[in-house]
């Protein structure tokens, strides 16, 4: 071990290799010092651990790799061919060239973030965007944060700290990354009251729980997931009923944010803020990044005298939105107020509201494409979704290419579909496809007109690059 711990070549020695001198030519050179020093540091920790000494080459190929990747941004382009519209691992909702258009002059340079230009003295950054979605919502004031999560916590640390709130079982739900709301309320110090059972929960049960140290009666919209068969749940209505008979507040968390109904089909069943406010509901809590189609945000809607406590909340600053976010956001809400205008400027609705026969044209011309490079693929049906939590239980008719490799028995298929897979996640840009039953599709519902070459390039390369090599 000692021996191989000698032979580790040093700093100044790896700097004149004439591999990384040229490295040297394209990077900082305190970049790929840095990056040696790490290599070494990680080679000396493999030999204690038992390892074998690499060579002087596979060392200098190692820093290469590790100087490019660094170099290279971690925050890339993806083209989505899994046809889920809101990809949560992808940045949810995209904005689209119109969108970012729209906002480059206002975030290019200076802007009145919070300076009251009417005054000419400083102001508040929540005057931004929020009368055009009280107008969009009907909401007597709204507050924007940095994402729902937050928002909801707020509410609970601003009305319900040490106090009880009422939620059903069949409403505790685990959000992505494993983030549960009943961990969101042990954070937000308030103690959690389940009523019910998880698929039957009556109005009587949130009746019989509510007492003196009741603070917030809550419901919470089941977005990511479905109940079915012999359940019950009492409506909102019901809900805001008996907070006014008991005085408690009801909060609701949406969480998946449509503004208001638009004439898409797929959104029919979806409920919306402005017909959840007209309930007469305290509060509704819902994210900017899902059916909102904006950046991520989290907003509170809702009664004036509520949104005003809670803007002087300390925790308030601690979770507020920037300049970027609020442009945005209020950029994206400019084009709820012509439904024409929605559904071709903003990139969800208008993958929501996609025709199938144009669809199936964009997976013909992709597969043609495919073809004109020699590779093998088939038009087939395909289904895509919302993503982001919402509408798990529907989908939206879509069509995709399947390609097709060469080998005999379905598990070299197989094997073969996975290498293509992985080796698109590579590429730059990488192309995320879909494994689905051994065969490697691309939907083409999420793939924008203009990725169609781009897309057919890449995926040749890396078909030729595994099938052929």
């Amino acid at each position: 071990m000692k021996e191989n711990l000698k032979k580790i070549p040093g700093v100044d020695f790896l700097l004149n290799n004439p591999q990384i001198k040229e490295l040297l030519t394209k990077y900082p050179r305190n970049l790929v010092r840095h990056v040696i020093r790490i290599s070494l540091e990680n080679l000396r920790a493999e030999i204690l651990s038992g390892g074998v000494i690499s060579s002087e080459e596979e060392i200098v190929s190692s820093i290469k790799a590790r100087t490019e990747a660094f170099a290279m941004k971690s925050l890339r382009p993806v083209i989505n061919a899994t046809g889920i519209i809101v990809h949560t691992n992808l940045g949810r909702a995209p904005f689209g060239e119109l969108l970012l258009s729209d906002v480059h002059r206002v975030l290019k340079g200076y802007n009145n973030l919070e300076f009251d230009l009417e005054k000419g003295e400083r102001g508040s950054r929540y005057v931004h965007v929020t009368e055009l979605m009280k107008f969009l919502t009907g909401a007597e004031d709204i507050l924007v944060v940095n994402n729902n999560a937050a928002a909801v916590m707020l509410v609970l640390r601003a009305f319900a700290k040490n106090k009880e709130v009422l939620i059903s079982r069949g409403e505790l739900i685990e959000i992505g990354g494993a983030f549960r709301m009943p961990d969101i309320m042990a954070a937000s110090d308030c103690r959690m009251v389940e009523t019910g059972t998880t698929n039957k929960t009556k109005i009587a049960d949130f009746e019989h729980a509510v007492n003196e140290n009741t603070a917030i009666i809550m419901k919470v919209h089941k977005s990511n997931y479905v109940i079915k068969g012999f359940t019950t749940e009492p409506s909102l209505s019901e809900l805001v009923e008996l907070g006014k008979k008991t005085g408690v507040m009801v909060v609701y968390d949406m969480g998946s944010g449509l503004l208001r109904k638009a004439n898409v089909k797929f959104l029919e069943d979806e409920p919306d803020v402005r017909s959840t406010l007209a309930t007469g509901v305290d509060l509704v809590t819902f994210s900017g990044d899902k059916l909102l189609g904006g950046p991520q945000a989290g907003i509170i809607a809702g009664k004036k005298h509520l949104i005003e406590k809670l803007r002087k909340e300390p925790m308030t600053r601690a979770v507020r939105v920037g300049k970027t976010v609020l442009a945005l956001l209020e950029s994206i809400c400019m084009t709820y107020l012509d439904e024409k205008s929605l559904l071709e400027k903003s990139p969800v609705f208008r993958m929501m509201n996609a025709n199938p026969e144009m669809l199936k044209e964009k997976a013909k011309l992709l597969s043609g494409e495919l073809s004109k490079n020699g590779i093998q693929s088939e038009v087939v049906e395909s289904f895509g979704q919302a993503g982001g939590g919402a509408m798990p239980d529907k989908t939206i008719e879509s069509f995709a290419v399947s390609i097709k490799t060469q080998e005999d028995s379905r598990s070299e298929k197989t094997k073969k579909s996975e290498k293509i897979y992985q080796e698109l996640l590579l590429q730059d840009p990488p192309v995320l496809g879909v494994l689905r039953k051994g065969e490697l599709i691309f939907d083409v519902l999420t793939i924008a007109e203009e990725e169609i070459a781009q897309t057919c390039e890449i995926i040749s390369k890396v078909y030729r690059e595994v099938v052929n090599g």
